[in-house]
C-alpha cells in the first residue's frame, strides 16, 4: 500500500473530537491516525492481559464488538472506528515498564482493539518491538490478526518460545466477506497465512469468529470453513458466535437492513436479552463447531499451549 506524506490535521478547536486534546493527529492517505502516549500498556482481561498498539481498525468489520470504545473519545463507532486509528506510539516503552513491575506471568493476548497489523502498522511498526518485549519477558502470548502483514514479522514470532498466532476466518463465503469485513483479506488469503505461519515455525490457529447467525451458520457452511482451516494446517479452531453489545449492534444491524432485511425480526428475538445470542443457539451452532474441529484433529485451546482454553470474547478496555 501507498502512503501519502503525513500532514497535520487542522480543524477549528470547536469541531474537534476529545481525543484531538491528547493526541498529535496526522492524515495517512486515506486515515485519520490520533498519535497519543498511553499511561499503561497491558490491560487485565479475563484470560490474563491484553497489550493493543492500535484503537479503531481500517478493515472496517462491520460486527466488531469494541467499537463503541469511540464514542468515549468523541468519534462515532461506525466510520470514524473503520478510518480514525488511535495510535499508542509509546507502546514499546510502555510495554516494557508494565511486563517489568505489573505482570504476573499469564497469557497475554495481542491486538483486541484493533488488528496489530492492520494498514497503519505499515507506517508506525510498533510490533516489532511489542513482540521483542514480551519474547525478553518471557511472556507467552498470543497475536490475533486478520492481516498478511504479520508474515513480515515471522522470524521474530518464530524465535520467542511462548508466541502463538490466531488468524480470524469466521467463514469462506466470499459474497459475505466483500459486504462485512471490506478491508480485510480473503478467506483463501488468511488460510494461506495459516498455512505458511505454520511452516515457518510460528503455531497458527484459527478463530472461527464471528458465526453470523442465518447467514454463515448452516451445516454446510460450518462444514466448509472447519474443513478449510483443517487443510491449512491450523493448529486450534475456536468458534464464537457474533456477539452484538452496544456499538457494534447498530452499525451491524444497519448492514443487515441494508443486506439481508428479511432476517431483522430473527435478529431481534435472538439478541432480544442483550449482546449475546439465545443461549441455546449458542450451545448448538458452536458445538456443531467443535464436533467438526475434533474430527481433523483441532481442539479449541491456543495454538501455542496444550492445554484446552476457549478464546475469551473482547473485554471494554480503558480509553489510551
Amino acid at each position: 500500500m501507498r502512503w501519502e506524506a503525513p500532514a497535520l490535521l487542522a480543524e477549528p478547536a470547536e469541531t474537534r473530537p476529545r481525543i484531538e486534546r491528547a493526541a498529535v493527529v496526522r492524515v495517512h492517505g486515506a486515515l485519520t491516525c490520533y498519535e497519543v502516549q498511553a499511561r499503561t500498556a497491558l490491560e487485565r482481561t479475563p484470560g490474563g492481559w491484553a497489550v493493543s498498539p492500535y484503537r479503531g481498525c481500517a478493515q472496517a468489520c462491520r460486527y466488531c464488538s469494541v467499537r463503541r470504545g469511540h464514542r468515549y473519545l468523541g468519534l462515532d463507532s461506525g466510520a470514524d472506528f473503520d478510518s480514525r486509528i488511535v495510535v499508542r506510539a509509546n507502546i514499546v516503552r510502555r510495554l516494557r515498564a508494565d511486563l517489568a513491575s505489573r505482570w504476573d506471568g499469564e497469557h497475554v493476548d495481542v491486538g483486541l482493539t484493533g488488528d496489530c497489523y492492520q494498514s497503519a502498522e505499515e507506517v508506525y511498526r510498533l510490533m516489532p518491538g511489542v513482540v521483542a518485549a514480551l519474547r525478553e519477558a518471557g511472556a507467552p502470548f498470543t497475536v490475533h490478526t486478520k492481516s498478511t502483514l504479520i508474515l513480515r514479522d515471522a522470524e521474530l514470532l518464530a524465535a520467542a518460545p511462548g508466541a502463538g498466532v490466531v488468524v480470524s476466518v469466521a467463514f469462506v463465503d466470499d459474497r459475505i466477506r466483500r459486504t462485512v469485513e471490506p478491508g480485510a483479506p480473503g478467506a483463501q488469503k488468511r488460510l494461506e497465512l495459516v498455512a505458511e505461519l505454520n511452516e515457518r515455525g510460528v503455531p497458527c490457529g484459527v478463530a472461527m469468529a464471528p458465526i453470523l447467525p442465518l447467514l454463515t451458520d448452516s451445516p454446510d457452511q460450518l462444514a466448509a470453513t472447519v474443513r478449510r482451516a483443517a487443510a491449512a494446517g491450523a493448529v486450534s479452531l475456536s468458534p464464537q458466535v457474533l456477539r452484538l453489545p452496544p456499538g457494534a449492534r447498530q452499525w451491524y444491524m444497519a448492514w443487515v437492513r441494508e443486506h439481508h432485511p428479511a432476517l431483522v425480526t430473527r435478529y431481534d428475538e435472538l439478541y432480544g436479552a442483550g449482546p449475546e445470542a439465545d443461549p441455546g443457539y449458542v450451545r448448538r451452532v458452536t458445538g456443531q463447531a467443535l464436533q467438526l474441529a475434533a474430527r481433523y484433529g483441532m481442539s479449541p485451546t491456543r495454538p501455542e499451549q496444550p492445554l484446552p482454553l476457549a478464546l475469551p470474547a473482547p473485554p471494554q478496555l480503558t480509553l489510551l
